[in-house]
């Protein structure tokens, strides 16, 4: 128990020490392997609505006759009700890690047909499945539904976001418990969650230095293997004591995105230019019709006519060449686009140029 609270009492100083702008704790960087979330689905029947519902699609019918037949009745052969006010929905939630039976979950309620509107229904009690087909938990509940949906007589419609879905606060409850295996593992494993080797490299320093040992190694970019104790009681202690580290993350790698649908540029603080001259100029060319009306002399027995006349305009832009020092930084090139006022096409066009010409060492990605 002594060395716990001695490795306690390193983690404590250690976020003390570090510098709080630039540091950031373990478990904002990453996660442990195994617990994460589960997601869990349904087939399911929601009823009492105002006439919105699927009307007398047959996967909604048959999914009524199943709800009716668990209370021992059954429809006569070839008769399909009506059910306007029944529809026929898909029923998802999240199963949190460590979970367990008892505990209640959010889920989410979406129609599956033609239904309009799931506003003022009720969900009947409907089984969630986890990807292995097991059954982790069972739905039921009243909707809430954020859209609204009208409809006249003549067809017309009045729709206010989505009134096909809604959510059940609390509207499942958990049967099972997934087994996370944390506290059997030989091993624990933390998992980055953006690949990075200089990161994984300093999580492991870190980890080490915290417990004044070696019990942490980095297995590639993204994985940090810990060796661990047996017993769940010590394993948790440990693994709060981790996520509670600071470690500065290593600097992302230098890049430019360019949205090409919207135009947006993002440059981020890793780029770095190389002494390189800019100069960047537009050529607008102007064409204007102006056609004139022809009248004929009088009493010459001549047509009225159009005489085409056009006007050529030619116009560029006298933009002054700018420089690059080497190492310019992000604030450098900012002030030097804003300096000719170049629009986020031409910065596309100068940093494509910029990278042609090697002077830019950073990836430009376009998404």
């Amino acid at each position: 128990m002594l060395s716990w609270v001695i490795a306690l009492a390193v983690v404590a100083g250690l976020q003390l020490a570090a510098p709080q702008a630039q540091a950031e704790r373990i478990k904002d960087i990453g996660s442990f392997e195994g617990l994460r979330t589960n997601q869990l689905i349904g087939y399911g029947i929601v009823v009492g609505l105002a006439g919105t519902g699927d009307d007398s699609l047959d996967y909604a019918t048959q999914g009524v006759k199943g709800v009716i037949s668990r209370f021992g009745l059954t429809l006569p052969p070839g008769v399909n009700p009506s059910l306007k006010n029944a529809a026929a929905v898909l029923v998802t939630a999240e199963l949190p890690p460590f979970a367990k039976p008892g505990q209640r979950l959010d889920v989410t309620v979406s129609a599956l047909g033609k239904a309009k509107s799931l506003r003022g229904g009720t969900l009947v009690l409907t089984p969630l499945r986890g990807a292995d087909g097991e059954i982790y938990a069972m739905s039921q509940g009243n909707l809430a539904v954020g859209g609204l949906g009208v409809s006249g007589a003549d067809g017309s419609q009045l729709s206010v976001n989505v009134p096909s879905a809604g959510r059940i606060p609390s509207g499942a409850s958990v049967e099972r418990a997934v087994a996370t295996g944390f506290d059997t593992s030989p091993a624990l494993t933390f998992n980055l969650a953006e690949a990075d080797l200089t990161t994984a490299l300093r999580v492991a320093d870190a980890i080490n230095l915290a417990f004044n040992d070696q019990r942490a190694r980095a297995l590639d970019g993204v994985s940090i293997s810990i060796s661990a104790p047996q017993g769940a009681e010590s394993r948790i202690m440990m693994m709060g004591l981790i996520e509670n580290i600071q470690v500065k993350p290593a600097d992302p790698p230098a890049k430019v995105i360019v949205n090409a649908r919207t135009g947006t540029v993002v440059i981020n603080g890793g780029v770095r230019i190389s002494p390189a001259a800019v100069s960047h100029g537009k050529l607008t060319v102007t064409i204007q019709e102006s056609p004139r009306i022809v009248q004929p002399a009088p009493f010459s027995r001549g047509e009225t006519a159009v005489e085409p006349s056009s006007s050529i305009s030619a116009e560029q832009e006298k933009n002054p060449m700018f420089l690059f020092k080497g190492g310019a930084s992000l604030s450098d090139i900012v002030k030097a686009v804003n300096a000719v006022g170049a629009s986020p096409a031409d910065l596309v066009e100068i940093l494509e140029a910029l990278k042609q010409a090697g002077a830019m060492k950073a990836e430009l990605e376009v998404i």
